[in-house]
């Protein structure tokens, strides 16, 4: 992207970085789920633990291969019947496992506000296992829905973060050329590298602590670095007038 390019849009990774970064027992979601379900003693930790190895594999081959999953198909890789009576029970009590930590960070509204007061639309880029309708909801909680001008999740894609195809999908869903989008992330391979692929700028936020099982080896330098949320709009407006960050 030439360095004088107008930005027209960015576009926002959600966890770790639209969200503040917590540390989540991925292990412990299942077993909620599982006694959610009622299973009993004996059975909670087969459950719990064929689940959390069906996600396990589901994003390591997005690390890979680069293909995105559902939750559903998660859920019946571990061989849970989707017509199970206790099924929307489970999820249930998965969901409320999560609500803790599906908080839009509080220094976003302003920010999205103040970006699209300079003609700047706001979109958002990520890889998840959820539906659209639930990420929706959770952005209508937080009272930012109406600030999103086109977003995008891998689990109604067959791609996830790097891959080009998905980044090119966002910058479509903001009607924005690639070219003119800025992508924040707090993920070095998904959300750096990933985004210059496509043709995209990348502000790297650095704050969230990566296990090191989701790390993948790679080369990536990002265009700016955005140690505070707040940074993003100074970044945005430099390079709008074609000046360094």
């Amino acid at each position: 992207m030439s360095q004088s390019s107008a930005v027209e849009a960015v576009i926002f990774d959600w966890g770790g970085t639209i969200t503040p970064w917590h540390t989540v027992d991925l292990r412990e979601q299942w077993t909620v789920f599982a006694r959610g379900m009622g299973a009993i003693a004996c059975s909670l930790n087969d459950t719990a633990s064929a689940v959390h190895a069906a996600e396990e594999a589901a994003w390591r081959r997005g690390r890979t291969e680069g293909t995105s999953a559902r939750l559903h198909e998660i859920l019946q890789e571990a061989g849970l019947d989707p017509a199970h009576p206790a099924l929307e029970a489970g999820l249930t009590a998965y969901r409320e496992f999560w609500e803790p930590h599906t908080f839009t960070h509080p220094e976003i509204p302003s920010l999205w506000e103040s970006l699209r007061s300079k003609g700047i639309r706001i979109g958002v880029l990520s890889n998840t296992i959820w539906t659209r309708d639930y990420h929706r909801e959770i952005f209508a909680r937080d009272d930012v829905l109406h600030l999103i001008d086109g977003d995008v999740y891998s689990s109604e894609t067959p791609w996830v973060k790097p891959r080009t195809e998905i980044f090119l999908a966002a910058a479509e869903a903001v009607s924005a050329d690639p070219r003119r989008c800025v992508y924040v992330g707090d993920r070095s391979f998904e959300d750096v590298h990933g985004p210059q692929s496509a043709g995209m700028r990348a502000i790297w936020i650095p704050h969230s602590e990566i296990p090191t099982e989701q790390q993948v080896s790679h080369q990536a330098t990002p265009d700016a670095v955005a140690h505070e949320l707040s940074d993003i709009a100074r970044i945005v407006a430099a390079w709008s007038l074609g000046t360094d960050a």
